[in-house]
């Protein structure tokens, strides 16, 4: 009985046996397929970074002598500020200018080397390239119209058809050339008298009277009124222009270069134009100031008289393919309508200093 007993108890400890062993064997519990790896992207270089070469900055010769001449009255009240500014130290260039009253004594200085850039009428500058093969270019244009036609009264002139059969006094030369191409643009007949073929002697004579009707530059303009109240501001010429030709187109000062010193110095000549306009700008910035200015360097006799004129002066700054335009376009009516004004020939385009 009891070896049955144990029999019994050992079956049951085999059976719990073979329980735990198929357990233990069992398959293991199902797992999740690992991912697929990404295919590995290679990684795009960096671009190296480019240095640009910097823009070399113009190298300036501070000693350089750079000449410079100038005519008295408007065509040089754009370089006052320059030249003060020059007489204190203030420039960047080794400056020495010199102020003239008659256009011949620059042009020679231009021709024979002792000038390197000077401020001239336009159609001045347009003869000195004739007539030396292109020794002189421009640079910027600096004074538009500064012409007027004033009455004593005794006639009444308030459009161009009123001057029809009259009798006008102007200066000589471009004076004289503009009010001509006016005349006829509007299709009037004047007679044009030179009989005061310098500005100074017609103004004297309006002054006195002698004189109904005259074409006055100005300054000359506000000191010829001033001593005689009787005169008074009938046409603009400059107005007159725009209304019969492109606007903008009546250019009558300038500035050039011997073109020799051009090729040889571009980076003073450069920033010489970098200080003259800023020399023009001053007029308009502080008109007062720049009066005294004008009368200090010997430009013009006295600074009152400059400071009430600056406003009609039409100064400007232009340079580039703006002044060839209206350039160009000025000496082709000068050359229609007296060739020789201009030296006889229409300029190349080797005339026009355009700076890059």
């Amino acid at each position: 009985m009891k070896l049955t007993k144990n029999r019994t108890v050992l079956v049951i400890l085999l059976a719990l046996c073979l329980c735990l062993a198929l357990t233990a064997c069992g398959s293991p519990a199902p797992q999740s397929a690992p991912a697929e790896a990404a295919p590995e992207v290679p990684a795009v270089p960096e671009e190296p970074e480019i240095e640009l070469p910097k823009k070399e900055e113009a190298v300036i010769d501070p000693q350089l002598p750079v000449r410079v001449m100038t005519l008295n009255g408007s065509t040089g009240f754009g370089m006052a500020q320059l030249m003060n500014a020059s007489e204190a130290g203030e420039a960047s260039l080794n400056y020495s200018f010199s102020v003239e009253t008659d256009a011949s004594n620059v042009t020679a200085a231009l021709v024979n080397g002792d000038c390197d850039i000077a401020a001239l009428p336009t159609n001045a500058a347009a003869a000195l390239y004739n007539k030396t093969g292109g020794k002189v270019q421009v640079l910027s244009l600096n004074t538009r119209g500064v012409l007027y036609l004033v009455t004593d009264g005794s006639v009444t002139v308030e459009s161009f058809a009123d001057l029809d059969g009259q009798t006008v006094y102007a200066p000589a030369q471009n004076p004289s050339f503009i009010f001509s191409y006016l005349c006829r643009a509007n299709g009037v007949s004047v007679t044009v008298d030179n009989s005061y073929a310098q500005p100074a002697e017609l103004s004297a004579a309006a002054a006195a009277g002698e004189v109904s009707i005259a074409v006055l530059p100005e300054p000359i303009l506000t000191v010829t009124r001033s001593q005689n109240p009787e005169l008074q501001v009938a046409l603009d010429l400059t107005a007159e222009w725009d209304k019969v030709a492109q606007p903008g187109t009546l250019v009558q000062g300038c500035v050039v270069v011997r073109t020799d010193f051009a090729a040889a110095h571009p980076s003073e000549v450069a920033r010489f134009l970098e200080e003259y306009g800023r020399s023009v700008a001053f007029l308009s910035e502080d008109t007062p100031a720049a009066a005294q200015m004008i009368e200090q360097t010997g430009i013009f006799a006295k600074a009152a008289v400059a400071e009430k004129a600056i406003a009609r002066c039409n100064i400007c700054f232009v340079t580039g393919a703006e002044m060839k335009e209206e350039l160009a376009a000025f000496l082709q009516i000068m050359f229609d309508t007296a060739p020789n004004s201009i030296g006889g020939a229409l300029p190349g385009d080797d005339f026009y200093c355009i700076l890059g």
